[in-house]
């Protein structure tokens, strides 16, 4: 194993010693801390559609089989975080469930820009409308809502797709900077200018909408 190719912190790097000189515990406690992050990922992701059919809890158990059995490979040849490699088996396992359940062609999961072409190309769009504005509960605060999150969702579906993208992995998925950059396969710093540049056009659309929301 060669850690100072990961980037992880010194802790993740010593538990991953730990688990390649056979300490299973060690494994189990890595997948454990990376857990919320990829439910957080899972429930984003997944298409509407599949809510009562696909369980995120029984995704995250299938990603976790997965990684153990792949576990052996990514100790010899670390090439990216922990975390990041998860994440990829993520949306690889999210793709495969897409395709079995909506027919949703198999794409390359190792590049998050492609994860919604063609089939699915407002999904992103109206995750992020829908964490953005959160459930109302009176009549007529849900009305205005799914005005407001149609709106909202024809704006985003205006973006430029790296920009929305880079705003979903920073906002609503928590992905550092540096992550997010990876994920979409771009400089950092070229990540961190769409961020803002997305991030300045969000907040100028959401004032423009009844109620002046701020964000």
């Amino acid at each position: 194993m060669r850690p100072a190719q990961t980037g992880d912190s010194s802790e993740t790097i010593r538990l991953l010693g730990c688990a390649a000189g056979g300490d299973g515990s060690s494994w189990g406690t890595l997948l454990t801390r990376h857990e919320g992050r990829l439910r957080r990922m899972v429930v984003f992701r997944l298409d509407p559609r599949l809510r009562g059919r696909v369980d995120a809890a029984d995704v995250l158990q299938e990603i976790h089989l997965e990684a153990s059995r792949h576990m052996g490979d990514y100790l010899r040849e670390p090439a990216m975080p922990l975390f990041l490699w998860l994440r990829g088996i993520a949306a690889h396992k999210l793709l495969e469930i897409h395709r079995y359940h909506l027919g949703t062609p198999m794409r390359d999961a190792r590049r998050e820009i492609t994860l919604y072409r063609g089939g699915l190309p407002g999904a992103t769009s109206a995750a992020i409308a829908a964490q953005l504005l959160g459930h109302a509960t009176r009549p007529s605060e849900a009305a205005m809502r799914a005005e407001a999150r149609i709106q909202l969702q024809e704006a985003l579906n205006s973006m430029d797709l790296v920009e929305r993208e880079v705003l979903a992995l920073r906002h609503i998925e928590q992905l550092t900077n540096a992550e997010a950059a990876r994920v979409l396969g771009i400089k950092e710093a070229a990540a961190g200018k769409r961020y803002l540049r997305a991030l300045e056009r969000l907040r100028e659309i959401l004032r423009q909408m009844p109620g002046g929301l701020e964000f």
